[in-house]
């Protein structure tokens, strides 16, 4: 494998800030390589689709399991799409074959010679008839925790030398899935922040607002409570005072507090 390709597509990664991006990224970089047949991104999450879930008599726990997240590479057959994530293996329960493994285990697999070693070979005629050699599988781990599986498959042997670098690109993978994962949070949470604000600026305008006016005395407040009695009539209001104690700020808080207000 090129090492030098895949240390510039782990930097483009490292810089993204949005997941599904990241993702995609991770695929179709590694993709690139003109041997390299499919590469595929497992997230470990919640079971969902169990009912139907094709591989639901191996599962041994329907709480958790692999779900396929991304997917590219470039198929010998026209009528295979391998970028969609809707085929039989889109969910892998933990423990169950070597994807399973890898996410359960948090241990990597390489398989450098599936015609001779096929322990692991589900569909014997599809590596057959795509001309699959080597299957390498790293789990994504940060700080410990295994976060999915990254899987490529070669229709070139790969060699020990492929499988490390291989290793620490899906490091390099964890670490960006973890930041953006983070960004994401954080931008969900200032959205949130904005939609509570907007809706208390709403409350406190709709209860209690008069601009420019600050005050808490008795005499003040006195004021503001005959604003409120007549701004929702359509009486005329005279407004007296000594000049300089705000008549014309009065007489502003009566209009904003109308129904007049924005006319």
């Amino acid at each position: 494998m090129n090492v030098e390709f895949l240390k510039d597509v782990a930097l483009a990664v490292a810089q993204e800030q949005h997941l599904k991006t990241v993702m995609k990224m991770i695929v179709e970089g590694i993709g690139q390589e003109p041997d390299v047949a499919l590469v595929r991104l497992w997230f470990l999450a919640p079971g969902d689709i169990c009912a139907e879930c094709y591989l639901r008599p191996e599962c041994p726990d329907q709480t958790r399991c692999l779900h396929l997240v991304a997917s590219a590479g470039h198929s010998l057959s026209q009528h295979e799409n391998w970028t969609r994530l809707n085929g039989a293996f889109r969910r892998i329960p933990l423990a169950v074959g070597k994807i399973g493994v890898i996410g359960q285990s948090g241990q990597s697999i390489l398989i450098s010679d599936l015609t001779v070693d096929q322990r692991w070979v589900v569909r014997p005629q599809w590596v057959k008839q795509e001309a699959i050699r080597s299957f390498a599988g790293h789990p994504l781990k940060f700080r410990k925790e295994v976060l999915g599986v990254l899987s490529v498959f070669s229709r070139a042997q790969l060699t020990e030398n492929d499988f490390s670098w291989l290793r620490t690109f899906a490091d390099s993978a964890a670490v960006a899935i973890t930041n953006a994962r983070r960004f994401e949070e954080i931008d969900r949470l200032r959205a949130k922040l904005e939609l509570e604000n907007e809706y208390l600026q709403t409350e406190i305008k709709e209860i209690f607002d008069f601009g420019e006016i600050v005050g808490q005395s008795s005499a003040l407040k006195k004021v503001l409570h005959q604003i409120q009695l007549v701004a929702g009539t359509n009486s005329t209001v005279l407004i007296l005072g000594e000049s300089g104690t705000g008549k014309e700020l009065i007489a502003r808080a009566v209009h904003e507090s109308s129904g007049l207000s924005s006319r």
